[in-house]
């Protein structure tokens, strides 16, 4: 009943314009309408990003250079994926050391998608390509770090951690194409490492006993060259006074052999005079103000004193 009325509807609205209208009416709906279904069918593929193009569910092609696109109205959906490298922070992970430390490792990786299609059919989604990702991540941190004592990885004049970043990510590269999951580990670092939170006390302690220790030899090293310095320069003092020493008797032993001679030289040229200064001489040292001197009065000593000159 319904579609007769529209059919005697058109059929009246016929009668009632002319045909050219009603044609022009015609032709421009069926105009808008096809720049609908177009305008809502292009879309646009950016530079930083993969357009993925599925029909019925199947991926049919997929777009990564820039510019604009069509697809097929109703039976084509397109999604988007990046293109550009994607940051990605790897859960916390508690890994047990060489010598049977627990500790806490951050990391952070750097990572793109290589290959859409393959990314889309054995990960489905970005969530579950770093799900997957961290799994191998950790797996190979952990063997990693367990082959390592606890200083070899904290200690930054012993530590590989360079050296195992690369590793790790190596490794990883290697598992992610071996299951062909479409991405590509750039790079893997580490953020920081931290003991669990019941260790940390006791671990503190020990560090501040084993630098109070350290500074203990330091003070015993340094009181020791000290001691040995002092000794070094008393030994040098010791030997130089000794020298000098021995180099004034050797002077005043000299100068000795030198007056004796000018005595004997003396003597020799005048005998009696000679005598009479070393008399003289003798008076200077035994005779002072306060001294009593008793000699008998014939005595040649004292001739002198009494002023005889014969």
């Amino acid at each position: 009943m319904t579609n007769f009325q529209d059919d005697q509807n058109v059929i009246n609205l016929k009668d009632k314009l002319p045909m050219k209208w009603f044609r022009f009416i015609v032709s421009g709906g069926i105009g808008l309408i096809l720049l609908i279904v177009i305008l809502t069918n292009i879309y646009i593929v950016h530079e930083n990003e993969y357009k993925v193009v599925r029909q019925f569910g199947e991926i049919v092609r997929i777009d990564q250079t820039p510019g604009l696109r069509l697809k097929i109205p109703f039976i084509q959906s397109v999604t988007s994926l990046p293109k550009a490298q994607i940051f990605y922070d790897v859960a916390e992970a508690e890994i047990n050391t060489k010598d049977k430390k627990r500790i806490l490792v951050n990391h952070y990786a750097i990572w793109e998608i290589t290959n859409p299609k393959e990314m889309i059919q054995n990960a489905r989604t970005l969530e579950n390509a770093e799900s997957k990702m961290d799994e191998f991540i950790f797996s190979i941190v952990r063997t990693e770090l367990g082959r390592l004592n606890y200083d070899e990885i904290i200690n930054d004049e012993k530590s590989s951690r360079g050296s195992l970043n690369d590793e790790v990510t190596a490794k990883v590269n290697e598992l992610l194409q071996q299951d062909r999951y479409g991405i590509r580990v750039v790079d893997v670092r580490m953020k920081r490492i931290d003991l669990p939170e019941e260790n940390e006390h006791s671990v503190y302690k020990r560090m501040i006993s084993e630098r109070e220790s350290k500074a203990q030899e330091y003070l015993s090293m340094g009181d020791a060259q000290k001691q040995r310095i002092i000794a070094q320069t008393d030994r040098e003092v010791k030997e130089m006074l000794a020298k000098a020493q021995a180099d004034a008797e050797r002077i005043r032993a000299a100068g000795e052999q030198e007056a004796a001679r000018i005595y004997n030289e003396t003597f020799a040229k005048d005998a009696e005079f000679y005598s009479f200064y070393r008399t003289l001489e003798s008076y200077k040292t035994t005779i002072g103000e306060d001294t009593v001197v008793i000699l008998p009065a014939n005595s040649p000593y004292a001739k002198w004193l009494l002023g005889q000159t014969r």
